[in-house]
């Protein structure tokens, strides 16, 4: 029996419905539905529709699997460093270690509320510098949010006691959880399967890599340095 068979043997599996009533119980949903539904409504006052507004769309989804997988490796997996003697370590990196310790704490499973309290307005205000048109920032900053709840749904439901019920859905399922229960150092994406992954090299033959001993404890032994 595989590593992740063993990790869901025995729990009670639960309905949608249940799931969705436990995610709208924490904080990071409701902001990112908040911005979503604030950028929206903005967009749809603006008016001033364009081709962008359906180019932009389509470019954002393309580069998701390889946002989403370059912010695991490099601010989620971050490595505490010393630094003139401060130690460099954000609050992602700390809650994403304490996630991997006990990838069933749901609190753990969300992006921290005092992230998002600054993040929201430092993308809105870098989207209404960047883009040529208020219009475009908009629509920018509507499929960003509908981006985020997407993949916070869909982290946290990995997470939960659902069970696949369908085969995309299973091959993203085992994806991530083959991250958390079997190798921390492959399987980067979380709200596809084989995408960015296979292009980056980290999507090997799961028969061919070895169980980590430090799946639940990122960077055990390395050192701080590192």
């Amino acid at each position: 029996m595989s590593t992740t068979a063993r990790s869901t043997r025995g729990r009670k599996s639960v309905d949608l419905r249940a799931a969705g009533a436990e995610f709208w119980r924490h904080p990071s949903p409701w902001m990112i539905s908040a911005m979503l539904v604030a950028a929206l409504v903005c967009r749809l006052v603006v008016g001033d529709w364009q081709p962008s507004d359906a180019v932009t769309p389509l470019v954002m989804l393309a580069a998701f699997p390889f946002v989403e997988w370059t912010i695991h490796v490099c601010i989620l997996h971050w490595r505490p460093k010393r630094v003139a003697g401060m130690t460099l370590d954000s609050l992602l990196a700390r809650s994403h270690r304490e996630h991997h310790a006990d990838p069933r704490d749901v609190p753990l499973i969300f992006i921290p509320w005092q992230t998002l309290v600054w993040l929201i307005p430092v993308l809105t205000a870098l989207a209404l510098f960047a883009f040529p048109r208020t219009g475009l920032a908009l629509t920018f900053l509507t499929v960003l949010g509908a981006i985020g709840l997407v993949y916070e749904w869909t982290h946290y439901l990995i997470h939960s006691d659902y069970r696949p019920k369908s085969r995309i859905y299973h091959a993203i399922w085992l994806n991530h959880r083959q991250h958390h229960y079997k190798n921390e150092h492959y399987w980067f994406t979380v709200t596809t399967s084989g995408t960015a992954d296979r292009i980056l090299h980290t999507y090997p033959d799961v028969k061919q890599v070895p169980t980590s001993p430090t799946a639940k404890n990122l960077h055990a032994g390395a050192g701080h340095g590192a």
